[in-house]
């Protein structure tokens, strides 16, 4: 198969509804490929009369309803039966795979892009997501055409089935993830759902706990996922907790499996402080396993030297949420996440999840009764340059001499005391710029500089 043939990026397939590869036509196949794929994965038998099952759900995006049947009906027609649960964060389905005992699940979600985009997410049976050797054979299959001639008829049709209670078994999930003796009466959250799927679980889970919950965000229409709020526009939780008496905020993305925190000052908590909080709280309990973290390239460096103050370490993998998972899972460790809020709290989850991780740092408040803002000292941060620029192209970096050229020079310029990372988007046309170091009039000048050269050579224009 050649590469222009291949359809998932970095989290599933994703691009702009109703384009492809996110077309209903492209649904259809993927469905009997991934119905044909992970029939033969799941190691559980399937006695006669008793039918393979694919739990699908999805977050709110209006072409949620046309991929949702596009795919059952292309699951179905391989004799597998299709678990509807709708709207549920991603972290939901995993968890409603695993608790229904079904055979996969597939959730529909572009996560933090906004409403025209859409994607196809998978889960295997047991909750994590797929790995690159499954994803091939899935593609191999979408365009080959090699199970084209499989066609049940009659009753080896598969059905599709809403489960109704898929909602409430999530939130009582979620809830087992806090302490059972400590609640949260007395302490006010406010909630910015992003109008996605978390917007009936989240402030459910903290309302059942005992919290006052104040939520913004929570009235989706199929078009305002996202829309100026949520985890990516964090600046409208902080005007939220910023109007005063709330303890703590709390925002997701788009389907949920992210967070971030503001603290009661109004200031924002990103995914390397929650990290922080988390394993230096792990650490003093003897709880983090082999006393290392999992985070990416795109971590701070700050969180080294927390992790080392408190005698622990941190390890990095490529960016992806995937890449953590995996390993966490080859290394057995319990806590690994990404810059940007996703989270894995593996004690408790097989994939990010907003609201487990949110409720981990509500406990360690608890317990410990500071506010989040001194907690988040523990992690002193170095400066950071950022810039997310989109392309026309993605031509391999090592072919851009004048760019790599600027990379070089602004190493050098570090001195050892910083870093540069340049990488495209694999969900994106998109190409991501990170400078770190101690000096932030430096970075910044040497990303401005990176910045244009990339604007000249590959830029959208």
């Amino acid at each position: 198969m050649t590469e222009a043939k291949k359809i998932f990026g970095t989290d599933g397939v994703r691009g702009v509804a109703n384009v492809e590869p996110v077309t209903a036509e492209t649904a259809l196949k993927l469905g009997r490929a991934a119905a044909h794929v992970f029939t033969t994965l799941n190691p559980q038998a399937h006695p006669p009369g008793l039918r393979p099952k694919i739990v699908l759900g999805k977050d709110t995006r209006l072409s949620g309803y046309m991929l949702e049947n596009a795919l059952t009906a292309g699951i179905t027609s391989l004799g597998v039966d299709v678990l509807l649960i709708g709207p549920l964060p991603t972290p939901g389905v995993a968890y409603i795979t695993r608790s229904l005992r079904a055979d996969a699940g597939i959730v529909l979600s572009a996560s933090h892009n906004p409403y025209e985009d859409n994607g196809i997410k998978f889960f295997r049976h047991d909750g994590y997501k797929l790995d690159d050797e499954v994803e091939r054979q899935i593609e191999q299959l979408v365009f080959t055409g090699e199970i084209d001639s499989i066609r049940p008829t009659a009753k080896k049709i598969g059905r599709a089935t809403r489960i109704d209670d898929a909602l409430g078994r999530y939130v009582e999930f979620v809830k087992a993830s806090f302490p059972r003796k400590m609640s949260l009466e007395k302490m006010r959250v406010a909630v910015d759902v992003a109008n996605g799927a978390g917007y009936k679980s989240t402030p459910c889970v903290l309302r059942e706990l005992g919290a006052d919950v104040v939520v913004a965000h929570n009235q989706p229409n199929g078009t305002n996922i996202n829309a100026g709020c949520g985890s990516t526009h964090p600046e409208a939780i902080q005007r939220l907790v910023r109007k005063g008496g709330v303890s703590v905020g709390i925002a997701h993305d788009g389907d949920a499996d992210r967070v971030v925190l503001c603290d009661e000052n109004g200031e924002i908590v990103d995914g390397d402080e929650i990290l922080a909080i988390a394993a230096v709280d792990l650490l003093g309990r003897g709880e983090l396993a082999k006393k290392t973290l999992v985070a990416t390239v795109m971590s701070n460096f700050g969180l080294d030297e927390a992790l080392a103050a408190h005698g622990g370490e941190v390890i990095r993998t490529k960016v992806g949420d995937r890449y953590v998972l995996e390993e966490m899972v080859r290394r057995k460790l319990n806590l690994g996440g990404e810059q940007s809020g996703h989270i894995i709290f593996r004690d408790f989850t097989t994939t990010g999840d907003g609201i487990i991780s949110a409720l981990q740092i509500l406990r360690v408040m608890q317990s410990t009764g500071k506010p989040l803002s001194a907690l988040k000292s523990c992690l002193t941060k170095y400066p950071q340059a950022q810039r997310n620029l989109r392309v026309k192209e993605k031509p391999p970096l090592e072919t851009l001499s004048e760019i790599i050229k600027l990379v070089g020079e602004a190493e050098k310029e570090l001195n050892g005391k910083g870093r540069v990372l340049l990488r495209y988007s694999g969900t994106e046309p998109k190409i991501r710029l990170l400078i770190e170091g101690r000096e932030p009039s430096q970075i910044d000048r040497q990303a401005d500089r990176i910045a244009e050269a990339i604007e000249t050579a590959i830029g959208a224009g």
